[in-house]
């Protein structure tokens, strides 16, 4: 391309720039007429624009929601850039865990309070477990997909529109010098108007081609929504499954806990009766001092059906009027006439004595 052909074509592309802001600007002041979109094209646009408002918004909360830190939200969004590994971290249900597990091993696994502290402690490892799990699966099943749209197909369904907008302007600039080369007070030369006619005729062809391209990219939105709606199922069942798994570690925690009100403390000195703090502080007398756990006479009671059960973690008896256990060891237990419902007398190797039930599994 020569030197001549170089200048006549950014002679052409300046003056066509020309055209588009002199259009925009009249149309601004109101001096210009503008071709509207039919009502089902617009409505198009306001569905693709709705979408990309609230899917941003959905997914920046989803991710306040998952990782609650904006620090390591914008570490995790910087790794993401430079495509690099995101750090394992530790949950803080985790981190938590860790600390309960560390104390309760510090304190004495044999004490109530150090064992206490080692189960609660494994409950929130598998609770940190849990949400690590279901961090990985709504950050692959739900959020990822929001993303890939957004960078996806939402940035070519903008880049178009705006060029559809370009093609529009071109065509008013075009029906507008049109127009001023056939008015009366223009000079009439023939070929300016068939020139601009031609200009017209070429603008239309573009818009409308456009137009087409625009309007089937904006009719995919309704597959977008579909699309949508599975990944949003898919975050549901993994919150589910989730609270549902927090709950049953919850739920087996209380039941391996029980009653840790009787039994040693982190020192290996007793501690009271929580069945009977309430009436020693009733009768004056003082809680911290050892007293048996039930109030019955042992050798005198009457026992009822004799039943097998399974011991679920140690206890340590605090006086001699409980029995010292084992996790996973069997024992006789039964319940006596007089005696706290919380508690069953056990029999194993020629000794008896009251243990808490909730550190036994009854077995049928």
């Amino acid at each position: 391309m020569d030197m001549k052909s170089k200048l006549n074509k950014f002679a052409g592309g300046a003056g066509t720039l020309f055209n588009r802001a002199v259009q925009f600007t009249e149309e601004k002041l109101g001096s210009a007429e503008k071709t509207e979109l039919d009502a089902h094209f617009e409505n198009l646009l306001q569905r693709a624009e709705k979408t990309r408002i609230w899917t941003e918004r959905v997914l920046k909360q989803t991710e306040a929601v998952l990782q609650p830190n904006p620090n390591q939200r914008m570490e995790d969004l910087l790794y993401e850039k430079l495509e690099k590994k995101k750090k394992d971290r530790v949950t803080n249900a985790e981190q938590l865990g860790l600390y309960m597990v560390d104390s309760g091993n510090d304190f004495g696994p044999g004490t109530s309070y150090g064992n206490a502290l080692i189960k609660c402690g494994q409950a929130e490892i598998k609770i940190g477990t849990a949400e690590r799990e279901f961090v990985t699966q709504s950050v692959n099943n739900f959020l990822q997909p929001l993303r890939n749209f957004l960078e996806g197909d939402m940035k070519t369904i903008m880049k178009e529109k705006r060029l559809l907008e370009v093609k529009r302007l071109d065509l008013d600039a075009a029906k507008s010098r049109l127009r001023k080369a056939k008015s009366p007070n223009a000079q009439q030369q023939d070929d300016a108007v068939a020139k601009a006619e031609a200009d017209l005729r070429a603008a239309q062809t573009e818009f409308d081609r456009q137009a087409e391209i625009t309007k089937i990219l904006l009719e995919g939105i309704n597959s977008t929504h579909a699309h949508h709606l599975r990944c949003l199922n898919d975050f549901i069942e993994a919150q589910m499954t989730y609270y549902a798994q927090c709950q049953q570690h919850m739920v087996d925690l209380q039941r391996q806990l029980g009653s840790y009100s009787v039994g040693s403390n982190v020192g290996g000195g007793n501690l009271p009766n929580m069945h009977q703090s309430s009436s020693a502080f009733t009768n004056n007398i003082n809680p911290l001092e050892p007293s048996a756990p039930p109030a019955i006479q042992v050798t005198a009671a009457t026992p009822t059906e004799k039943k097998q059960a399974r011991v679920l973690y140690d206890y340590e008896a605090a006086n001699s009027s409980e029995l010292s256990l084992l996790a996973d060891e069997l024992i006789m237990v039964y319940s006596v006439a007089g005696l706290d419902p919380d508690w069953l007398m056990a029999e194993k190797k020629n000794t008896h004595g009251v243990v808490p039930l909730t550190y036994l599994e009854i077995l049928e």
